[in-house]
């Protein structure tokens, strides 16, 4: 609480007012004995005043108390509100002028002195309380102001901090009142004209935030709150001090100034370095021509669309099958980028003549095919559909890519497809094999064809549809549990923007026929991620929060394969994208499983659609799954 609530709450309490009251009335006695004394030295002898102040003090306690001065409201102060300090004037002027009559002391001097002691009473009274509207009108003001302006220090004095302060100056909702820097130096420089404040402890900040009435800490940096995880943001939750971020450019709303700092989320703090691409390559790649993206309305598909949205291309063909998040996609477009040319198609990647239509009416010049079914433990129990959309789906989209002349068709991959554990994995390995078989034989004149076909993969994605992310947000806000599946199991995490500009990277500079991998960073522990959400919500893990582990659900990795492992990837042309070195396979052995898989798929005979699976991509072993005993019977047949 800032000192000016504090004023305002506590400072004007009745027992403090009639503290001030009983000052006044005394003062005036004080002020009228000294003046008069001054005029007529022998007037009032020392006993006489000694008795005139004991009168003065009780016979004020006693009318403030019989009147209930203290209590009136100040700020509500009417001319009706004035009477009971007119009686207490009056009266403790009649209760001297009795007290002093009976002494025999009450001369001409006296008289004038008790009137006078009276008049002063009340005028004091007056003054005094219309002082205090004056200054509680002021501290309102004051306090409404912080309310609307919320005040902030900027964390760090970098050019990006400063570049935030320059950018909030005439915010409607914030005020900068300084910068804050890490550091055991006193306070000494001033930068942009306001204060660096130095801090080296949960202490000193506590210091810094009460004399400046601060609300907020502002970082203008990803890399900032990163370091200052376990520092200066645990301090600030733990003192109610807001931990605010300033947006990447991603957020930034296409074509509009808006600048809006928000609270510093998990995202934040799990990010990496800004990622460097050549967006001017990229744009003139795309500028112009008609492209599709499949799978549109989803996580990945959406964000796709708002990166191209902002490349000058001629039209995106939205094809989705999911009506309402389609719906939502539209409104946002709609919104943030007047004036694009789209097209949304409710379609199905199953659906061939569907795709078909599409392809005859728009011609796409690049496809990114995102559309796929991606729950491990949900494809774990419907094989058959994993294999629909993401064998088949695939395989109608490359098909279509190569028989209508698409330049490129980019599908999106996982990191799951490595040395896969689970149905999903294999199925997004069995699409990689497909397009890749089928773009080297276009290369070798084996197909006819132009289209050059690029795959890229990456692993999980912060805050996508169903993802562990905004399933713990869900959790925490519902008072928890937490739930875990394992105290152990670990996972790498990319933003959805940075996903993004990978693929746009890759797209643009592959040659065809190769499989990209991304640099995902550290893997974090999902059990850490959890604690650091509810931490991040001012809450305590396992008090506030509990924890619970699950169990490893069917399919599941404990530990997901890094990526970028120089032994298994070559370098490519970007430092965080290599291309990696897989078995390729012949077109016509992959046409040929792909057609049994879709026949034994739609005849829903799993068991033997599995072992084709496990067959084509050998180094599929299930885990934690009941299709592990397939792995047994395979081992025992050899």
């Amino acid at each position: 609480m800032s000192f000016l609530d504090k004023y305002r709450n506590y400072y004007l309490r009745s027992r403090f007012i009639f503290l001030i009251d009983l000052v006044l009335s005394t003062a005036s006695s004080y002020l009228v004995i000294l003046t008069l004394r001054l005029l007529e030295k022998n007037a009032f002898p020392i006993g006489t005043v000694a008795g005139y102040f004991v009168v003065s003090i009780l016979s004020t306690i006693v009318l403030m108390l019989v009147n209930s001065t203290a209590k009136i409201v100040i700020r509500h102060l009417t001319i009706r509100d004035l009477v009971p300090f007119v009686i207490v004037a009056l009266g403790k002027g009649v209760c001297l002028a009795i007290v002093m009559a009976i002494s025999g002391h009450l001369g001409i001097w006296m008289g004038t002195t008790v009137l006078a002691d009276a008049i002063l009473t009340f005028v004091l009274f007056l003054a005094v309380r219309l002082l205090m509207i004056l200054v509680f009108d002021y501290t309102n003001r004051k306090i409404n102001d912080h309310a609307k302006h919320q005040r902030i220090l900027v964390y760090d004095n970098s050019d990006k901090s400063v570049a935030a302060v320059v950018r909030l100056q005439n915010s409607d909702h914030y005020k900068v009142v300084g910068f804050l820097h890490r550091s055991s130096k006193p306070d000494s420089k001033v930068l942009e004209r306001l204060p660096i404040f130095n801090f080296d402890s949960k202490e000193k900040l506590e210091r810094i935030c009460r004399a400046n009435g601060i609300r907020a800490v502002l970082f203008s940096r990803d890399i900032d709150a990163q370091n200052e995880e376990n520092g200066l943001i645990k301090d600030c939750h733990d003192l109610g001090i807001r931990t605010l971020i300033v947006p990447s450019l991603d957020e930034f709303v296409e074509g509009k100034s808006l600048y809006r700092p928000r609270e510093v989320r998990v995202e934040d703090l799990l990010g990496r370095d800004e990622i460097i691409i050549s967006l001017d390559e990229i744009k003139a790649n795309f500028k112009g021509k008609v492209v599709m993206v499949t799978g549109a309305a989803g996580s990945i598909g959406s964000e796709l669309v708002r990166q191209l949205a902002s490349f000058g291309v001629s039209k995106i063909i939205l094809y989705d099958n999911a009506e309402t998040p389609m719906h939502n996609l539209r409104l946002e477009l709609d919104d943030k980028f007047k004036g694009l040319d789209y097209v949304p198609v409710i379609g199905d990647v199953r659906q061939k003549p569907r795709l078909e239509r599409v392809f005859t009416e728009f011609h796409p010049e690049v496809v990114f095919h995102a559309a796929a079914y991606k729950h491990v433990p949900l494809m774990e129990e419907n094989p058959c559909e994993a294999v629909l959309v993401n064998v088949f789906g695939s395989r109608n989209v490359a098909d279509m890519c190569l028989k209508y002349g698409v330049e490129k068709m980019v599908m999106i991959s996982t990191d799951k497809a490595v040395n896969p554990t689970n149905i999903m994995g294999c199925t997004k390995r069995l699409a990689e094999i497909y397009v890749q078989s089928l773009g080297l034989a276009v290369e070798r004149g084996e197909k006819e064809g132009t289209t050059k076909f690029v795959t890229t993969r990456f692993g999980n994605v912060l805050g996508s549809n169903g993802s562990v992310i905004p399933r713990f947000r869900e959790q925490i806000a519902k008072g928890g549990p937490v739930t875990v599946t394992h105290p152990d199991i670990n996972r790498f995490f990319m933003t959805i923007p940075e996903a993004c500009r990978l693929v746009m990277e890759a797209a643009t500079k592959s040659t065809g026929n190769q499989i990209f991998v991304f640099d995902m960073g550290k893997p974090v522990k999902i059990s850490d991620l959890a604690k650091r959400m509810i931490i991040l919500e001012g809450l305590v893990p396992d008090k506030d929060i509990k924890i619970e582990y699950t169990g490893l659900r069917p399919g599941e990795k404990l530990y997901e394969e890094v990526l970028s492992d120089k032994e298994t990837t070559l370098p490519a042309f970007h430092e965080r994208i290599r291309i990696a070195k897989v078995r390729e396979y012949p077109y016509e052995e992959v046409e040929k499983v792909t057609d049994t898989l879709e026949t034994l798929s739609r005849n829903v005979e799993i068991e033997s659609m599995v072992r084709l699976m496990k067959r084509t991509v050998p180094e599929y072993k299930s885990d934690n799954s009941h299709f592990a005993l397939m792995d047994d019977e395979m081992k025992k047949k050899k």
